[in-house]
């Protein structure tokens, strides 16, 4: 049972308080059903840039646009009265200037609703992330491996194996907390720095491939879920086979429908059913 207090819109009072008492439990939605279903769950939903893959089948996140986390941000927004409800920042809408971000940001909180936004970026995004906090907004980071950096590091990699990326890593959490996040994604980083890392930076940490001793877990709900039948990253724990489900659903509906037995009398209008 979280600690969390779930009599209203968890705020992001609540997650800061969260540090070393309670375990946040976050998952990532892009839709209003899915959103739905979560929201009394879970502490905090990420609308994440990840539905560029999720949902419209892109190879990265790098071509998702602000409008489209917009859209996704309104719906989840619509769908919950419980959950912490935060959306990424698109690639290329915050990193030409702190004035950028700003825009971005405040169209995503006003056209939204949502409690905050996401911002991936260490050491050198530490202007911007003030820029934001000082006008209101609210910012979680996201250091480690940052999917928007895909083509710089060379792929999807861990993070924190050598001493020099460890230390990248630290620097970067300890910006992003001067700067004012309020709680920091660590992401694909090696196991004993995310754990140190919690136990030393002041906000909550998320982890996603990081460390059990984070002070919650993320994971992409299709992932959890078990939609995609050919790949499950090493960090995903699968809690269901959907994928195999919806398979079986739809073979038995086929095969229905070839045999002329859907629709049946029942399911149609102005039919009388035979006794």
């Amino acid at each position: 049972m979280s600690a969390v207090n779930r009599s209203k819109r968890i705020t992001v009072r609540d997650i800061r308080a969260a540090k070393h008492k309670t375990s946040l439990v976050c998952l990532t939605a892009y839709t209003a059903p899915v959103a739905s279903v979560l929201d009394d769950r879970v502490d905090l939903l990420l609308v994440g840039d990840s539905l560029g893959m999720v949902i419209y089948g892109m190879d990265s996140t790098l071509a998702v646009t602000l409008d489209m986390m917009i859209a996704h941000g309104r719906a989840v927004m619509r769908a919950t009265k419980h959950a912490f409800v935060l959306v990424d920042l698109p690639f290329g809408s915050y990193e030409a200037s702190p004035e950028q971000a700003f825009r971005s940001a405040s169209r995503v909180m006003a056209e939204t609703g949502c409690q905050a936004v996401k911002i991936e970026g260490g050491v050198e995004m530490a202007p911007t992330v003030r820029f934001l906090v000082d006008r209101g907004i609210p910012v979680m980071a996201h250091i480690g491996l940052m999917p928007q950096a895909v083509n710089a590091i060379g792929g999807f990699r861990a993070q924190g194996l050598s001493d020099a990326e460890a230390q990248q890593i630290a620097a970067d959490g300890a910006a992003m907390v001067d700067a004012g996040a309020f709680a920091i994604v660590i992401e694909g980083t090696s196991e004993p720095l995310a754990r140190k890392l919690t136990a030393e930076l002041p906000v909550p940490t998320i982890g996603i491939g990081a460390s059990p001793a984070c002070d919650g877990q993320i994971l992409v709900t299709d992932d959890l879920l078990g939609l995609f039948a050919d790949f499950t990253p090493k960090f995903v724990k699968r809690y269901a086979n959907l994928a195999g489900s919806i398979g079986d659903a739809v073979d038995a509906y086929a095969a229905d429908v070839r045999a002329r037995d859907f629709p049946g009398p029942e399911h149609c209008y102005g039919v009388e059913k035979t006794k």
